[in-house]
């Protein structure tokens, strides 16, 4: 009996891995003496590589994001060693840089639940399928 719960613990414990997965920009250990030196953007791409969000509005910034995910077998994943750097850019000079780490940034929680639509009309299926009858012209009628 012994040896059946301890085969079947060893079983159950090889099940379970414990990994870390990389995501986004793997930063030098000596980001910030690097960023000190950065002054256009071209030394930018050059030294950290393109950016993966540019900002639309306001200020041009340029984002890098860096993060470690933790899989801990059946536990729900972590992030942790999360990096960001921020480059503030004019035309071509880089005017300012930021780089935040775990404990500037903000802890945010993903709420449960779907966010609702105002004024959204709730079909079944059923619904859905009579819907859509007469809404489409058959193929080959140029419309």
């Amino acid at each position: 009996m012994k040896k059946i719960l301890f085969l079947s613990l060893i079983i159950a414990l090889s099940a379970c891995t414990f990994q870390t997965k990389h995501r986004g920009y793997v930063f030098p250990s000596d980001l910030e003496s690097q960023v000190a030196t950065i002054k256009t953007t071209r030394d930018l791409t050059e030294s950290i590589g393109m950016p993966q969000v540019k900002t639309q509005y306001g200020d041009e910034i340029w984002i890098y994001y860096s993060a470690d995910e933790n899989y801990r077998g059946p536990l729900p994943h972590t992030f942790d060693n999360r990096t960001v750097l921020l480059a503030w850019v004019t035309g071509d000079r880089v005017t300012k840089t930021q780089i935040l780490h775990d404990t500037d940034l903000p802890d945010v929680k993903i709420a449960d639940g779907e966010t609702e639509i105002p004024a959204a009309i709730e079909l079944n299926a059923l619904q859905e399928l009579f819907n859509n009858i007469g809404r489409f012209t058959p193929a080959g009628l140029g419309q």
